[in-house]
């Protein structure tokens, strides 16, 4: 019961990765859709599947140039603007 649990709170945590050099590749030449080639291509991941994205990018020959938490709470300062 408890690993259900933390898989559940696990899979609304997201990221998005920034991956460049994507291209057509053996691999991707099996699917019935052409990949085309960017310079910058961004992905939303759940964190369950994060391991299985890397492989996948790496089988279309990409490389992640960084990985950033989507639902982050941002920090603040501590300040905050009063309305005049």
């Amino acid at each position: 019961m408890i690993g259900a649990i933390s898989s559940t709170s696990r899979s609304s945590r997201y990221f998005r990765y920034e991956v460049v050099g994507l291209r057509q590749t053996e691999e991707t030449e099996k699917t019935n859709y052409p990949i085309r080639s960017s310079a910058t291509v961004f992905f939303t991941v759940p964190e369950n599947r994060m391991n299985q994205e890397m492989q996948r990018i790496t089988r279309l020959g990409g490389k992640i140039v960084s990985i950033q938490p989507l639902n982050a709470v941002p920090q603040t300062s501590g300040e905050q603007s009063t309305p005049s």
